[in-house]
């Protein structure tokens, strides 16, 4: 049986045939439990929002419940019979997918507890991300791995940017307190640097503005700053995003090495053969 990229299913024949039923889309079956998951996915979402409202809350308040108790049973099961079906299980609990199944899970038991938690339920949607994997559109998945690794690889740009805009707004804070003179909105240093940051991110509140000229003209610079600030991590990250498209046919297919040579005919840490 193929491997759902490498967790690898137990020898026992049932297993087996729960593998493919869990983890694989290939048959009737298996599409039909990944769109039955997917729409429980959904009326839990609903449910959660639903809750929120207190109209709804007080006239469906304890169907909302018993529906939540079913989904999150069938969950609790699901994710059980997952790390059961595997040989690898570890590779499954600390994957992507696997601490996304966690966390959709956790809120529902801390509620017991922690009545509040249970809205965190909504990281459930964070699931629907297997859409991609059932309807056969893994060329999206692949797009949003190259913006994942274009982020990585300009986190240190960006590292350096943010602090620059810190320091920025801490001295264009402590400018403009003592240009408003301790004003409506500037009473305060930290006040001011909340001013700076919500108008150099082009924000706006409107919630605090200065009245002095001096105020109202380091507002304008801050204001055509903005645009020019928010131009730079975009510049980087596209720039990422440009390289690393040029060499997305350097990637090994089957372990997802990158660091492949121009020459290689083989990838240097698995050894499959290079397309």
């Amino acid at each position: 049986m193929e491997r759902e990229h490498n967790l690898i299913p137990e020898d026992k024949l049932w297993k087996r045939f729960l593998y493919r039923v869990i983890y694989r889309s290939d048959t009737k079956l298996g599409k039909l439990f990944d769109i039955v998951l997917l729409a429980l996915i959904l009326v839990s979402t609903l449910i959660i929002m639903m809750e929120s409202v207190p109209k709804l809350d007080q006239r469906f308040h304890l169907t909302f419940i018993v529906l939540e108790w079913i989904i999150s049973l069938f969950f609790s099961a699901e994710y059980i019979m997952r790390i059961a079906v595997v040989k690898n299980k570890k590779n499954y609990i600390f994957s992507f997918f696997g601490i996304i199944d966690f966390l959709a899970l956790v809120p529902f038991y801390l509620s017991f507890f922690f009545p509040v938690t249970k809205y965190f339920l909504i990281f459930r949607m964070l699931r629907m991300l297997r859409v991609f994997r059932i309807f056969n559109l893994l060329d999206f998945m692949n797009d949003g791995y190259l913006i994942v690794r274009a982020l990585k690889n300009s986190s240190r740009k960006i590292y350096i940017f943010l602090l620059f805009l810190i320091i920025f707004s801490v001295i264009v804070g402590s400018l403009m307190f003592m240009v408003e003179g301790g004003r409506t909105g500037f009473e305060t240093i930290p006040q001011s640097i909340y001013w700076a940051v919500v108008t150099v991110t082009t924000v706006g509140y409107g919630d605090v503005s200065p009245i002095t000229p001096m105020g109202k003209f380091f507002a304008v610079i801050l204001m055509l700053a903005g645009y020019s600030i928010i131009a730079v991590p975009t510049g980087i990250v596209t720039a990422e995003m440009r390289n690393k498209r040029q060499n997305l046919e350097k990637i090994c297919e089957q372990c997802g090495n990158e660091d492949i040579d121009d020459d290689a005919r083989y990838c240097k840490q698995c050894g499959k053969k290079l397309a």
